[in-house]
């Protein structure tokens, strides 16, 4: 910039005010993370008003940390703040949002990724330098805690009774007794969710990444489930091809190398009359339509940046499609992978689900 240039300085403040408001929220974020894991939005839901005194005896914390951990989180407008008294009260509207995983509404598991996403800003430097890919097994493990928790939400909400029965017949060979594989499957969330569901039917699910995998499977034994959900190390392409009635991606399609081998081989690995379920973020079919019609872009394109591209520049191929690569270019990459049916199936607030047949 010239140091001629003359500057709209109302303009330059409320950008200011606006880059303000953008670094509070990361520091937010990671003070969300404290008082989640010290039960301290739990204790404010259940107690009612309370003095900081209160809510460190309640949670068995230092009152000076908490009193200081309350300020910020009225002064962003978290909890609500009572002069006369002191004391300070988490509303119900927003208990729901950050002091549980039950709530439908629940988004507080989202806040360790921001965390995961700052440990990683050196490595991800240097890719940006290089071009190399960062696998995701080399990210911080915060990041592998958040993405089961904040997509379990969804998935229990909406999973066994919206997508499921809007796939044609699936539901009903799940009932009757199917065989399912799940790629990419992280620590197993929709499987545990299906398996409940759905007592006949038997699910696998193959992820590259073992220390995930050793999580599922102790999620399984916890959920009671083990005897008809299984976990295995295996490569998108390298899972045994055993005609399953159902293969699914969960918000993990889009991180792949190779989604047309992927979906390919996903393919050859079908039963007759089998379906292929992707679960996708909801994005536009460009970047103007997405930035205009999806509220949570700019966090989906942050954690694409560190996690999605980066993990598909890690692996062979390397198409990079992004999080939100949009349901068109979705569809030609299942085109080119073999299939000649493709629809849209379901959808909610945050992802679509798309139908694939051979």
């Amino acid at each position: 910039m010239s140091i001629d240039t003359e500057l709209d300085m109302n303009t330059v403040g409320a950008f200011a005010e606006r880059i303000a408001g953008l670094l509070t929220g990361g520091a937010t974020a990671a003070l969300m993370v404290v008082g989640d894991r010290l039960g301290l939005y739990r204790a404010l839901a259940e107690a009612g008003p309370v003095t900081p005194a209160r809510l460190a005896g309640l949670t068995g914390t230092s009152e000076r940390y908490v009193r200081e951990w309350l300020a910020q989180q009225a002064a962003v407008g978290i909890v609500g703040h009572d002069a006369a008294d002191g004391s300070f009260t988490l509303p119900p509207e927003h208990a729901a949002v950050v002091a549980t995983d039950d709530s439908p509404a629940s988004m507080i598991g989202a806040a360790p990724m921001i965390t995961g996403l700052h440990r990683r800003v050196d490595a991800m430097t240097d890719a940006f330098r290089t071009g190399e890919g960062v696998a995701w097994g080399a990210q911080d493990p915060m990041i592998f805690e958040s993405t089961e928790r904040f997509f379990r939400v969804g998935y229990r909400n909406s999973l066994v009774a919206e997508w499921i029965p809007a796939l044609d017949g699936v539901r009903e060979r799940l009932e009757a007794g199917a065989r399912v594989a799940d790629i990419g499957c992280g620590h197993g969330a929709p499987l545990l969710l299906l398996a409940g569901a759905f007592p006949n039917s038997r699910f696998t699910g193959f992820d590259a990444h073992g220390p995930s995998i050793e999580t599922a499977r102790s999620r399984a034994a916890g959920a009671g489930v083990s005897d008809r959900v299984g976990f295995e190390v295996s490569h998108c392409q390298g899972y045994p091809q055993d005609e399953y009635d159902l293969v699914t991606f969960f918000d993990s399609f889009h991180d792949l190398g190779d989604p047309v081998g992927a979906a390919a081989y996903a393919r050859a690995a079908l039963a007759p009359g089998g379906t292929l379920m992707l679960v996708e973020p909801v994005a536009g079919d460009d970047l103007a339509s997405t930035l205009a019609g999806v509220p949570t872009a700019g966090l989906n394109y942050a954690a694409s940046t560190f996690l999605c591209t980066a993990n598909s520049l890690s692996q062979p191929v390397g198409l990079a499609l992004g999080s939100l690569a949009g349901e068109a270019r979705l569809r030609q990459v299942l085109r080119e992978a073999g299939y000649g049916s493709v629809r849209r199936a379901a959808e909610n607030m945050f992802n679509m689900v798309l139908e694939a047949r051979p």
